[in-house]
This record gives C-alpha cells, structure tokens and sequence, in this order.
C-alpha cells in the first residue's frame, strides 16, 4: 500500500500549491465565484489526500487489503474527476467538463461507503481462528 501513501502525500502537496496559486496567483484574475469554486476543488483534493493517506495507513492492520485498495482507487478517481474538472473549469471555462464533477463526488462517495463496509468487516474473514 506504498502506491496510495505516495499518492496521497503528492496530491497533499499539490494542494497546498494549488491553494497558495489561487490565494495569490489568481486573485486579481477570478471572480468571486470562480476562487470560490477553485477552493471546493483546493478543499476537496485535500480531505480526500489524507483519506488516501488514512487507506494506506489502514493496509497496516486487518482490515481487508481487497477493499482499501478499492477505495483508494475510487479515492484517486475522486480527485482527479472532482477537484480536476473544477480547476479546468475555473481555468479554462471548458463547460463541456463540468459532467465530471458529479462523476468525481460520486466516487468519493463510494470510497467511503467501501471503508464503511471494511470497518464492518474487520477483522480479515480470512484471519479469524
């Protein structure tokens, strides 16, 4: 599970830059609305880093591998359907990208429904006595 840690903490990082580009970068250059929309995609890319950090944290104890690693997939997708639809939105005013978005969110979503089910399932079916 070093493959979602390394993901996690680049997309962490790419966070903090790209918060940082729009806090300074793109004040003068977007409205109100659009540096509003490029901070949900800052914001989200974010939470969902540490999540990616959180799975491959998790691959350390019991919980089933087969599921982390479908969240941290879905995790991934997450990002870059989400937070990267709403950054070439904003950028590029590309309106056909914005169906993207949803699609984004709705892996989130379903990352998370998965780490539920992992907690539901702990420990291991294959680990017990």
């Amino acid at each position: 599970m070093r493959l979602p840690l390394g993901l996690g903490a680049g997309a962490a990082l790419l966070a903090v830059m790209a918060g940082a580009f729009g806090s300074h970068g793109l004040r003068d250059t977007l409205d109100a609305r659009g540096l509003e929309v490029f901070q949900t995609a800052v914001t989200y890319q974010m939470y969902h880093a540490i999540a990616l950090v959180l799975v491959a944290l998790l691959a350390l104890s019991s919980f089933s591998r087969r599921l982390l690693a479908g969240a941290a997939v879905l995790f991934g997708a997450g990002i870059v359907l989400f937070s990267g639809s709403l950054y070439l939105l904003v950028l590029t005013d590309l309106r056909w990208i914005a169906p993207l978005t949803p699609l984004g969110g709705l892996c989130f979503m379903m990352a998370w429904a998965l780490l539920v089910v992992a907690a539901v399932r702990y420990p291991r079916v294959s680990e017990q006595g």
